[in-house]
This record gives C-alpha cells, sequence and structure tokens, in this order.
C-alpha cells in the first residue's frame, strides 16, 4: 500500500458530487492516484490540512502540488507539449492535484462516498511529513 500519494477532482457529470469517479482519460498527464468527482471548481485548494474519509480509508491531505516538467509528455506517445505545463503554471500558479498520506489502510472503491473531516486528529496527522 503506497504511504503518499495525490488526488485531483474531476467536476464533470460522470460522478457524483463528493464520489470516487472512473472513467477519466484527461486526467492521466497528472499521475493521479485516485480521482474524485464532483467537486466543483478548485475546492480541493481548501482541503489541506483536513482527512478524506472514503469507504474504510482515511486519507491526510497535505497541500497543493507543484507541477513538474513530466506533465508536458502525453502518457501514451511520449511526445512533449510544454504548453500543458506552462499552462498549468499561468493558471494554477503551478499547483494541481493533492498530495496526499495514508492516516488509516483501508478499502476504496469506484462510486464510495467521500467525506472531509477536519479537525484536531486531521490537523495533526496532515502536519505529519511521510518523507521525513
Amino acid at each position: 500500500m503506497p504511504t503518499s500519494f495525490r488526488v485531483m477532482r474531476h467536476s464533470s457529470p460522470t460522478g457524483s458530487t463528493g464520489e470516487v469517479a472512473t472513467g477519466v482519460s484527461r486526467g492521466r498527464r497528472l499521475r493521479p492516484n485516485l480521482v474524485i468527482g464532483g467537486v466543483e471548481g478548485l475546492t480541493e485548494g481548501s482541503w489541506a490540512g483536513g482527512c478524506l474519509r472514503i469507504g474504510t480509508a482515511l486519507i491526510g491531505v497535505q497541500d497543493l502540488r507543484l507541477r513538474c516538467i513530466m506533465t508536458s509528455y502525453d502518457p501514451d506517445t511520449q511526445v512533449q507539449n510544454t504548453a500543458i505545463t506552462r499552462g498549468i503554471y499561468d493558471r494554477f500558479e503551478g499547483k494541481l492535484a493533492l498530495n496526499c498520506f495514508v492516516i488509516e489502510g483501508g478499502s476504496i472503491a469506484v462510486g464510495d462516498a467521500v467525506e472531509l473531516v477536519r479537525g484536531r486528529g486531521c490537523a495533526e496527522a496532515a502536519a505529519f511529513d511521510p518523507t521525513a
């Protein structure tokens, strides 16, 4: 089981608000480990310091992820388009998706409800640096 990973939103009608989504191909450049459907706008930017309860797992939300040049490469053809990365920096100050880590391991499935949990326990867990 990974100890740290990336979460990104998918705001389209394919998933209900706050559910684990499937069938997302446009986000492949960002290499997310988990995609959550139905999130409005850039709401996930306010999730840092909180936790996501998904299925039987509890996921800590560290911060927004600074994107690297790898987003400019098509995952299927490996053709580079630097406009992709420039666009992320121009539109989102280079930060898109979330750095997250496992607090309580468990099972997650497509369609599972996603609950944002706040509180002292989540804030303390989110302050933990999983790379240290």
